[in-house]
């Protein structure tokens, strides 16, 4: 199957599942392909035919944008170097999820989760550790009985009831002889935000843009991201931005428009800073600020009253 052919299908299993989904992107340079919004489930998601094609680069830009938008970063693929994906099974790369689309439609459509992940050394599952060694305890198991029913040492069974995961081969013996379903399901789209690292500017920090310079004396947090339809995400306490700087027009309103639907889907706001000649204005949702008007601005509430009359709010 083509990546378009993908991507086309991956959008019609989320469009069934019930997620708002933005429009086919035209801007080949970002990061990501489809973001999609079904209730708190926020998606951010790459669709490759061969995973191993996930530069490091868009993988950690995918782990920004998601950490700071509440989103889960999520790879589509069909195969990596080591062969078929194969259904039913969590892949990861750079510490972002990958599945296929089968497995997708499986989660999403018939609310079947895979039990299975794949890391170095093999295929894991995960246990519930708490109920592997409640029901040992309860029933007067040994450490040594459990290691060897499942082949395993004494150390790994510590282990698993501290909740290392178990390959399966182990894990289906422990569970074949406690009669008691300790395999837990895997959640493809859970993320771990806490471990992203971002390069969040504030102060008298300097981005190398006169625009963005301003934003952080008005008193926002910057940053600065590369592979998106915009140049940075800009917030406070209160507010997240989705900022981009105006250049060629046509790509602009592509940019801006794409920022739209974007900020439209998470619930953000998005703004665009251009070039004086253009009249202020919305490109869809995205506000549009001259670096005039910026310039004249000193503190961020002037910016967030401006965006909220502009937009309606």
């Amino acid at each position: 199957m083509s990546r378009d052919n993908l991507i086309d299908a991956t959008r019609t299993i989320l469009g069934r599942a019930g997620y708002r989904l933005s429009p086919p992107m035209a801007l080949r340079s970002v990061c990501f392909d489809i973001v999609g919004r079904r209730g708190d489930i926020m998606l951010i998601v790459k669709v490759l035919g061969n995973v191993d094609a996930l530069s490091r680069e868009n993988g950690e830009e995918m782990k920004v944008l998601a950490e700071m938008l509440g989103a889960t970063p999520l790879v589509i693929g069909e195969k990596s170097s080591a062969g078929v994906l194969e259904p039913g099974i969590v892949y990861s790369r750079f510490d972002i999820p990958i599945i296929s689309a089968e497995t997708l439609s499986d989660y999403v459509l018939r609310d079947e989760s895979p039990f299975v992940m794949a890391a170095p050394g093999g295929l894991y599952v995960r246990l519930d550790s708490a109920l592997l060694k409640d029901i040992r305890e309860s029933r007067d198991i040994s450490l040594g009985t459990l290691a060897e029913v499942a082949g395993v040492s004494r150390r790994t069974i510590q282990m698993y009831e501290s909740g290392m995961g178990a390959m399966i081969d182990a894990a289906m013996r422990i569970e074949e002889y406690l009669d008691a379903p300790i395999i837990r399901p895997v959640d493809p789209f859970e993320f771990r935000g806490d471990k992203v690292r971002r390069h969040e500017l504030s102060g008298v920090d300097k981005t190398g843009s006169a625009v963005l310079d301003h934003l952080l004396g008005m008193g926002f947090s910057i940053t600065p991201v590369l592979r998106s339809p915009f140049e940075a995400i800009t917030r406070d306490n209160r507010t997240v931005i989705l900022t981009g700087l105006g250049g060629e027009t046509d790509k602009m309103l592509q940019k801006a428009a794409l920022a739209s639907d974007i900020s439209v889907i998470f619930g953000k706001h998005s703004i665009i800073v251009v070039d004086d000649e253009r009249s202020p204005g919305n490109i869809k949702s995205t506000v549009v600020v001259t670096k005039m008007e910026l310039n004249h601005m000193e503190d961020k509430g002037q910016l967030t009253d401006l965006m909220m009359n502009r937009s309606g709010e």
